[in-house]
């Protein structure tokens, strides 16, 4: 059983692709500009939760242990398309998760677009640096990555594993009132009510599906969140028979949402 928080992230970085990639996300000046930028354009002048550096984590180690369940009971669709190796699909999950929401420093209307336009000549520079002996390599995974951009919209339909574990994951961010639909401060509605009633994201191995989502809330008004937010992005992740969402009230089980039946 884990956590959802930005700590997460550093349980998968393990294996020295993931470590490196991840590194150099961090450090690199044009990711973390536009990360900024997000929350200029998203919070600040549209009102939206955060998009920035932090929700990047999150999303990255929740793409990450989502991705790890499902590899081991699912399989990769990378892998068995002859795309790359396992270690190879984690990267392209964290880069995907990573970067995904890099297009709102643009606008906030067709950011997956403007996320996929933004990241080619990142992921140029990252990957040659991770693979700089194998440059066809490079492009198969730089386009799994961009698939995992492009495809994070609840409107896309994701064709991988990889790539559905970095959209559910998106979802996953609303502890604390960190919810995914926006809410105005100070204001008592459905919105605000039920973003600030999550406490705790947690994803476990399931017993009847592979993944299985808890989400532990002060009173149900947290469904809301669950059921326009993460339901609705499962519903196009291409996973959606190998994952559940169960809402919980205090630790006691109240609802579950099967996606997909």
């Amino acid at each position: 059983m884990v956590k959802v928080s930005p700590n997460l992230v550093f349980n998968h970085l393990n294996e020295p692709k993931i470590a490196k990639a991840f590194k150099l996300l961090e450090g690199d000046l044009e990711v973390q500009a536009y990360l900024q930028m997000t929350n200029v354009m998203a919070v600040g002048r549209l009102g939206y939760n955060d998009h920035g550096p932090v929700h990047s984590k999150i999303t990255s180690g929740s793409a990450l242990e989502i991705f790890k369940i499902l590899s081991e009971e699912a399989g990769s669709t990378l892998v068995k398309d002859g795309v790359c190796d396992l270690e190879d699909a984690k990267l392209v999950v964290l880069c995907g998760a990573y970067l995904h929401d890099i297009g709102n420093a643009v606008h906030r209307e067709q950011h997956h677009i403007h996320g996929y336009n933004l990241s080619a000549s990142i992921l140029d520079r990252i990957l040659r640096e991770v693979y700089p002996k194998d440059p066809e390599l490079r492009l198969r995974l730089k386009t799994e990555i961009l698939h995992c951009i492009f495809s994070h919209d609840e409107n896309v339909k994701c064709l991988t594993v990889e790539a559905g574990s970095v959209k559910v994951a998106d979802g996953t961010d609303m502890a604390e009132g960190r919810a995914r639909i926006p809410y105005e401060a100070g204001k008592v509605d459905i919105h605000s009510l039920s973003a600030l009633s999550i406490r705790e994201v947690r994803v476990v191995k399931g017993e009847d599906v592979p993944v299985r989502i808890e989400v532990d809330m002060d009173n149900p008004a947290g469904v809301f969140q669950i059921e326009h937010v993460l339901g609705r992005k499962i519903s196009t992740s291409g996973i959606e028979e190998w994952v559940e969402v169960v809402a919980l009230e205090k630790g006691k089980e109240i609802k579950v949402i099967h996606a997909k039946r």
